[in-house]
């Protein structure tokens, strides 16, 4: 320590005396830094000595041709108007070129066909009231944000069946269910098996009353044990019409879990396995919905966090 501040004087002295001894900097002006005033006026000054170039630029408004052209409509269309859309909503305004739109992915999503219904008729309202599912009424999957189910799904690890966030892990349980969808949790367990397609043109035939034909055709449709929810309204509708209530009660609670509950990544089909639930209307209010809810949850998650999917 006594050798460093001996050095540091020593140098101290030598930087002071060098200072001193430096006699060309006595005449070297000091740089001072320019005022905001200075500034500004200089600022000032330059702009005035610019020329001004506007009188020498010929008037191109005068001379230039007149533009004309085709009305482009919104969904990019030329000679499409508002007051003219035709063809489908949100979709193609000609359909004479896009002939199979009607069966395309895109009309079917945005068609409407994927909404609920809507309060049942008042005739059905006591059977609907009865199997426990009322709540979901006022909800839908095409409500939610899919970019947010996909940020769960990105942390979701079926190993654990939990999420794995920054704050830890974390996963939905039956109290979750009952609290958010008010949802039974205690009761008799429904066994859901996988249908043939056989087994599920019959449960068609059977409890919405359709024949056999029409059924064979809807499941060919769909390549699997699955209608669409476009259909199962259709059905419902008609059987309203009819005033067959049992029947319309079916239809109208099967396309209700289609589109809450039993919601798959289609977002337009449900499995026909779960219209045998509504068989006897009696008893479907017996059932533990959130339990099968949770279930079915759990397995549509991981079955999207995987790269096959």
């Amino acid at each position: 320590m006594a050798r460093t501040r001996s050095l540091g004087r020593a140098i101290s002295r030598v930087i002071g005396r060098d200072k001193k001894d430096d006699h060309d900097a006595v005449d070297v002006p000091e740089r001072r830094r320019p005022t905001a005033l200075a500034r500004r006026q200089r600022v000032h000054q330059m702009t005035q000595d610019v020329p001004d170039m506007t009188e020498d630029v010929p008037d191109m408004a005068e001379d230039a041709p007149e533009m004309t052209g085709d009305v482009q409509g919104d969904d990019g269309a030329e000679g499409s108007h508002a007051d003219d859309a035709e063809g489908f909503s949100g979709g193609p305004r000609d359909p004479s070129v896009l002939t199979s739109f009607a069966d395309h992915v895109a009309h079917a999503v945005w068609s409407g066909h994927v909404t609920l219904i809507g309060r049942p008729v008042p005739e059905i309202e006591g059977l609907v009231g009865a199997t426990g599912l009322s709540p979901l009424i006022g909800c839908s999957v095409v409500t939610g944000d899919p970019g947010l189910i996909f940020a769960f799904v990105e942390r979701w690890h079926s190993e654990t069946s939990t999420l794995h966030l920054p704050i830890g892990e974390l996963t939905l349980t039956l109290d979750d269910v009952s609290s958010l969808l008010h949802l039974p949790i205690t009761g008799a367990f429904h066994n859901f098996h996988a249908l043939s397609a056989d087994k599920a043109i019959f449960l068609l035939t059977e409890l919405l009353e359709v024949s056999a034909e029409e059924a064979r055709a809807e499941i060919a449709r769909s390549r699997g044990a699955y209608v669409r929810l476009g259909w199962v309204r259709d059905i419902y509708e008609m059987r309203c019409q009819a005033r067959q209530w049992i029947i319309a009660a079916r239809a109208y609670l099967l396309h209700l879990v289609g589109c809450t509950l039993f919601a798959n990544k289609s977002a337009t089909y449900v499995h026909v396995v779960h219209l045998d639930a509504f068989r006897d209307l009696s008893q479907s209010g017996g059932y533990t919905w959130g339990v099968a809810t949770l279930v079915h949850m759990y397995d549509q998650l991981d079955e999207t966090s995987r790269t096959t999917t």
